[in-house]
């Protein structure tokens, strides 16, 4: 399986669970891993047979920055429908991070895989 991934995708969100949350912006991360073969885009050079990383971080940016989730685990549960749904990714890999949620710490979050490895 090859692995095509996405870094330090950031967006701005209302995203949480407190009244003060919900009356702001607040930044998220996500690093991506989605298999993928690539053996038909490296033969053809044609980007129609890539998974097309630009599609995609323009379809998530657009998604959580227009969403109001208050979980990020519910953000992440919809993330990876829409790249296995909408993409046809067959296995994902996500870690969503809330940068600043905690103080003391540099980021916190979750990491979730969906899917078959293949």
């Amino acid at each position: 399986m090859d692995i095509v991934y996405i870094k330090q995708l950031e967006i701005e969100t209302v995203i949480g669970i407190y009244d003060w949350e919900r009356e702001i912006r607040q930044r998220v991360v996500l690093d991506i891993e989605m298999g993928s073969d690539i053996l038909a885009a490296a033969a053809s050079e044609n980007i129609d047979n890539t998974l097309c990383y630009k599609t995609i971080s323009e379809r998530l940016i657009d998604f959580i920055a227009n969403s109001e989730f208050q979980l990020i685990e519910t953000m992440a549960e919809e993330v990876t429908k829409i790249l296995m749904n909408e993409f046809g990714v067959r296995w994902v890999r996500l870690q969503l991070g809330k940068p600043g949620a905690v103080p003391a710490a540099e980021d916190v979050g979750i990491i979730i895989e969906r899917g078959e490895r293949f």
